[in-house]
């Protein structure tokens, strides 16, 4: 690196824009080295932030007060947390890490990007970066994002900025691999912006970084991290459909099968969350404007999405087996979030179970220590609780979601004598329950 760039990664003033479950935790490490700024257009997420709790549990309340500082031009290095757009103009590393959902019809949604570009681009000046860590498909950021930089700012690209692509690997509620032991994927617009930004990673990410040759290369990489977790998932699930039918417990052939030294160790499961289940279809997405029509991407996607109805339909062919009356049945469902340990219920799959439960008129009771009850209702409209009180004569238990706290449970003192016990992570003994996915 030569000495004027070492200068610059010396003197950088990074502003993360999106406090979520990728940027809180990024600028919480970057502000152990450098003047860091986390912007969010959510008020109420900034003030819990200042007051130094995180809500989605991602960072410790003592390590994020260990970090603040409670003025933007105050020590070398720190974390502001703002909504206030000046708060960012001495900026010269913008680091967007919004979310990139899908909507109803499974459409790439690029509207936090846009905006966020736009709040980037009313501040952005002569020689600035901008690094965006949303997954996207291939060509995103130079043809979707640059755009509305140049458009907002009235600077011209690659002459006056530039840009860069690290997609993050964030592993929501994982304590061990978090973001500064996971490698990272860096690339820049430029030789020397992907220079830049790479060293820039390099200070903070003690696994290292993998410099890629493109903006391109490294948005397709990141895309197809999820793809392949998404197709191998679906390809277990498929086995697990396979095996109920044939009698044999998929758990113990995955077992025998996986003494072969090079076999993938997938388990089946519902596949949820803001990453494997929705990125896949931003690869589609392009692919079909390319004029190509992924066919296993989309096969797989099927599959996994359709997992919640299967699990709801063989809850009730048990309860029928045991002449369970269906309509009016109390059944208890252990966990909502999309994963376990993790207050996150953002594109949880449990829900297609409580929806294909529902149809059948029986009695859910929700029960999920981990998440929030108010967000679960704004999120989904369902009813849920924090606390076990009162529950008991269930029909049926379905453990969705494998939380700590639900493997000490006594399942016998909240169910009746016969009731059905369905174990979709394959957690419990396997005598306790009558079949897990």
């Amino acid at each position: 690196m030569s000495a004027a760039a070492s200068t610059e990664i010396e003197n950088a003033r990074i502003a993360v824009i999106g406090l979520g479950y990728v940027g809180l935790p990024l600028a919480v490490e970057f502000a152990k080295k450098y003047n860091t700024v986390g912007f969010d257009i959510n008020e109420s997420r900034v003030r819990e932030l200042r007051a130094g709790f995180d809500r989605t549990l991602e960072v410790e309340d003592d390590k994020l007060k260990a970090v603040l500082v409670e003025s933007v031009n105050g020590q070398e290095n720190g974390l502001y947390c703002s909504s206030t757009l000046a708060d960012i103009q001495e900026s010269n590393f913008y680091i967007i890490t919004v979310p990139t959902p899908v909507d109803k019809h499974n459409r790439p949604d690029l509207t936090p990007l846009y905006k966020a570009s736009e709040t980037v681009g009313k501040v952005l000046k002569k020689g600035d970066i901008v690094v965006y860590e949303s997954t996207v498909y291939p060509g995103v950021t130079e043809e979707e994002c640059v755009p509305v930089l140049e458009r907002v700012s009235g600077l011209r690209f690659n002459q006056d900025f530039y840009a860069g692509y690290s997609p993050e690997r964030i592993n929501p509620g994982d304590k061990e691999h978090t973001v500064s032991k996971i490698l990272k994927i860096t690339s820049g617009s430029t030789p020397e912006a992907a220079e830049k930004v790479d060293n820039l990673y390099n200070a903070v990410i003690t696994a290292g970084t993998h410099k890629a040759a493109s903006i391109k290369v490294a948005e397709a990489a990141k895309v197809i991290e999820n793809a392949q977790r998404d197709i191998n998932i679906a390809f277990v699930n498929e086995l697990a459909k396979i095996f109920n039918r044939l009698g044999i417990d998929t758990e113990e052939v995955l077992e025998a099968a996986g003494t072969k030294w090079n076999f993938l160790k997938f388990k089946p499961g519902l596949v949820g969350g803001h990453c494997i289940g929705v990125d896949p279809y931003y690869l589609a997405q392009k692919a079909q404007e390319a004029g190509y029509h992924p066919e296993i991407i989309l096969a797989g996607r099927r599959l996994n999405d359709g997992m919640g109805e299967y699990v709801a339909h063989e809850v009730i062919k048990l309860m029928v087996k045991k002449d369970i009356p269906v309509k009016g049945a109390k059944i208890l469902v252990l966990g909502i979030t999309f994963k376990e340990n993790c207050p996150d219920v953002r594109n949880t799959k449990v829900v297609d179970i409580l929806h294909t439960l529902k149809d059948y008129q029986t009695n859910i009771t929700i029960y999920d220590p981990w998440a929030e009850p108010a967000e679960v209702k704004h999120e989904y409209g369902w009813d849920s609780v924090k606390e076990l009180d009162n529950v008991t004569e269930c029909d049926a238990i379905v453990l969705a979601v494998s939380h700590n706290e639900f493997k000490s449970l006594n399942l016998s003192e909240l169910c009746k004598g016969n009731a059905v016990i369905y174990d979709v992570k394959g957690v419990l003994p396997k005598e306790l329950s009558d079949a897990r996915l």
